[in-house]
């Protein structure tokens, strides 16, 4: 159900300016590059979604843009101004991570101070009526429980009716139900002719959402597009069959072309990359039927962003 928050929005904007646009972005801390010129654009009435493991240098970027802190080179652009122009800041919109309202102020307290901030706000009690927070409303912010602490964030991001929106990380802790109510103020958002730059470990909230993905690793942007171009993968087709555990595969890769990959993701599961839906389905029906394996299933599955995203940053976890 879309919210019943007002979105109209005076966007001043002139439209073939971006609502972002970062060249050669160079931050170091102890001499150590976190952002290494990067590169990433994000549009007006789209939604893009900036990802990477942790320690990629995607929360500094944004923070940079957001002007809360400062490059050591390159060039960033928000609505056409730098960061930290006291033109720009009216209308830009943050939702940071964690912090930014006193423990003993209400819900409706903060938001009743930040709308007064600005000529045109958007109705706190609205705000509080789309984000569900209506119950805790007089509630002093250090006894709200976290995900309700990340809607009253998003709500004063959104309180001022800002032309672009920085969310970092805008549901992180909150409940399925809560997510998708989020979801679906943030799209409401681009339907306003809003500019929204998101960073996400939910890659299905990229996928859900994104108009335009950006992926950051080691500083750097490693790839960018839209959702159904990173996932695209016309020469390769994915398989995944289940059969008895512990099966022995390296007979099976030496018969696939080269470049084919076969795994035990868990358990009697195993998935097949390799060029060719046909063909792959026939070499691995001929390798069952000379191993003398009756698999119990077996289907071609569609790439998804969390492969494409893996493939690119490695596999391995981070800290």
């Amino acid at each position: 159900m879309p919210p019943s928050v007002p979105l109209e929005h005076d966007l001043s904007t002139p439209a073939d300016v971006p609502a972002v646009e970062v060249t050669g972005l160079v931050k170091q801390y102890g001499g150590r590059r976190v952002v290494d010129e990067l590169d990433l654009a994000a549009e007006m009435g789209a939604i893009t979604a900036v990802l990477g493991p942790n320690g990629a240098g995607k929360t500094t970027t944004v923070e940079i843009c957001e002007g809360l802190r400062r490059a050591d080179a390159g060039s960033v652009r928000v609505l056409g101004l730098g960061p930290t122009d006291s033109g720009l800041r009216p209308r830009v919109g943050v939702m940071l991570q964690e912090g930014g309202v006193y423990g003993t102020v209400s819900t409706r307290e903060a938001l009743r101070h930040a709308a007064a901030l600005y000529r045109a706000a958007h109705s706190p009690e609205a705000l509080i009526e789309a984000l569900g927070l209506a119950d805790v409303a007089s509630v002093p912010s250090r006894r709200l429980s976290g995900g309700q602490r990340q809607r009253l964030s998003l709500a004063l991001a959104l309180v001022g009716r800002p032309e672009v929106v920085f969310l970092d990380e805008p549901t992180s802790g909150l409940d399925p139900h809560s997510r998708h109510a989020v979801w679906d103020l943030i799209a409401s958002l681009r339907e306003a002719g809003v500019g929204v730059l998101l960073t996400t470990h939910y890659l299905e909230e990229a996928e859900q959402l994104a108009d335009h993905v950006v992926i950051v690793d080691h500083g750097k942007t490693i790839a960018a597009g839209r959702p159904s171009e990173l996932v695209a993968t016309p020469h390769l087709s994915r398989l995944r069959f289940t059969a008895p555990t512990a099966l022995d595969l390296s007979n099976l890769v030496a018969r696939l072309p080269t470049g084919s990959q076969a795994s035990e993701t868990s358990p009697g599961t195993y998935h097949v990359v390799t060029p060719g839906l046909a063909d792959g389905l026939n070499l691995v029906t001929a390798w069952f039927s000379e191993q003398q394996i009756t698999p119990t299933s077996i289907n071609s599955e569609a790439r998804t962003l969390e492969d494409v995203f893996l493939e690119l940053t490695g596999e391995d976890q981070r800290t």
